[in-house]
């Protein structure tokens, strides 16, 4: 085992894989040689992790988890318990699709949270900051910041940094969060982009 990170003892890491300093490996997890893993992660109970997938640093992968190839997550993404991710859009037993080309590239954006058994669709890409709330299934791009829910998921509203609601209304042009302070505007897109000086993550 690599002093710079932990795995249980179940776990199996293989030969190649890059996995970073203070990166923590739970239970009955695998994680293939081509894959990558950043600095400060938390891969919990039965978490697989194909060849070429891309995990950036601090993320949390809740247990029952798996990255299949093609999915990247930037640094802070949390991914809830037993939510999916697919790869392929036509799966057929009869016709395997089994090399690079085949799979669709997913990539969830700095901060976003997905909740539990939520399913991302494989080809889409997930905003920063964006939250898709549990059991929602994602067939489409969600913009940053954006609340997600339903099947398929649709924008039910607009979150914080910190994770809180933002209230929003139609005729509103800015917004600030309750929690936090942090301020947000709507662009001309009618998405919310914060517009004030960001505090410090964890903040």
């Amino acid at each position: 085992m690599s002093d710079e990170f932990f795995k249980h003892e179940s776990a199996y890491v293989d030969e190649g894989a890059k996995v970073g300093k203070g990166t923590r490996i739970w239970h009955f997890s695998h994680v293939m040689g081509k894959a990558e893993i950043g600095e400060g992660c938390n891969l919990g109970q039965n978490v697989f992790v194909a060849n070429h997938t891309r995990v950036g640093n601090h993320v949390k992968i809740q247990n029952n988890v798996s990255l299949y190839e093609g999915v990247i997550l930037e640094d802070y993404v949390f991914c809830g318990p037993s939510m999916v991710f697919t790869n392929v859009k036509t799966p057929r037993s009869a016709f395997p699709r089994n090399t690079s080309d085949d799979y669709y590239e997913t990539t969830i954006k700095y901060g976003a949270s997905i909740g539990a058994n939520a399913t991302i669709v494989c080809g889409v890409t997930i905003g920063k900051w964006a939250f898709v709330a549990a059991g929602a299934v994602v067939t489409k791009n969600v913009p940053d910041y954006a609340l997600v829910a339903g099947v398929p998921a649709k924008i039910i509203g607009w979150v914080c940094q910190c994770g809180e609601a933002l209230a929003v209304t139609a005729d509103s042009e800015t917004a600030k969060c309750a929690s936090c302070n942090r301020t947000y505007r709507k662009a001309e897109s009618g998405e919310m982009d914060i517009y004030h000086e960001e505090a410090e993550v964890g903040q």
